[in-house]
């Protein structure tokens, strides 16, 4: 991978997959490690979760505008870190619609919502993980941070986004969208933003300096704490995947905006 040397300060045994989808036919750009070695996703399980609570929506079986947590608190809210609901549960609280408080609990409350008496993890199974062929995948944990899988899989899930083959596509283009775009907040591990755009379950770049280097305003993703990333660009049609043996750290802080944009141009010029 002598194209892009930055990987080279990516420690231990990453695993990344750069692709792009020509005439809605996905295409393998660049590749690097181990593609089919299941790995802890973390927080890029809330891409999954994400999709799940699309095809309830698109299905008619639960709204984004329904209340369904605290404080009269709505899936829309619980997914875009706007309920003001703390990291976990008994962290501290603000108003509902006031700040962007990454919250690991909301995300949890609102599978449980849904899924009720049910297994959350049949529940992913059965609305993304088998539809989509996803077969080294499973939740092995909570909802927002649970998913184990290899690249080739989160690949595959990163594909559905672009295009839109797990739910209609006016429903992604909602859940892309910055939801209460004006909301300010912080992305753990790189500061606080204002404004600090969010959609519904995916994180929108906006004009945030950080792990989506120069990647356009509208692209948007999630990373996880396990050194995992999916960031993607709907109007390119660019996709990048990664797993990490290392956890995330001081080194991705570092290492991530300037990897990213080099895939990206690279991608864009191949």
């Amino acid at each position: 991978m002598s194209a892009f040397p930055s990987v080279e300060r990516w420690p231990g045994e990453p695993s990344f997959a750069l692709f792009r989808l020509v005439d809605g036919v996905e295409e393998l750009v660049a590749h690097h490690g181990d593609l089919s070695a299941a790995r802890p996703w973390a927080s890029v399980s809330k891409m999954v979760v994400a999709m799940a609570c699309g095809v309830e929506h698109d299905w008619g079986l639960h709204d984004f505008d329904q209340r369904i947590g605290p404080r009269a608190t709505t899936l829309a809210h619980l997914l875009s870190h706007s309920s003001g609901l703390g990291l976990e549960d008994g962290d501290p609280v603000v108003d509902v619609a006031t700040r962007r408080v990454y919250s690991n609990y909301a995300v949890d409350l609102a599978v449980e919502a849904i899924v009720g008496a049910h297994d959350a993890a049949q529940w992913l199974d059965d609305r993304i993980f088998r539809t989509l062929g996803m077969v080294t995948t499973s939740l092995e944990g909570r909802p927002s941070s649970g998913v184990t899988g290899s690249t080739e899989d989160m690949m595959t899930l990163a594909v559905a986004w672009l295009r839109s083959d797990g739910v209609a596509r006016s429903t992604r283009d909602r859940m892309i969208t910055p939801y209460l775009a004006d909301l300010d907040g912080v992305v753990p591990g790189f500061g606080r933003f204002t404004p600090c755009p969010w959609g519904l379950g995916p994180e929108v770049r906006g004009d945030k300096q950080h792990w989506m280097g120069d990647w356009p305003t509208a692209s948007f993703g999630h990373f996880g704490q396990s050194g995992s990333l999916m960031l993607l660009n709907a109007d390119e049609q660019v996709g990048l995947v990664a797993t990490s043996t290392v956890a995330f750290g001081p080194w991705a802080v570092e290492l991530w905006p300037t990897l990213t944009g080099e895939l990206r141009r690279w991608a864009l010029r191949s």
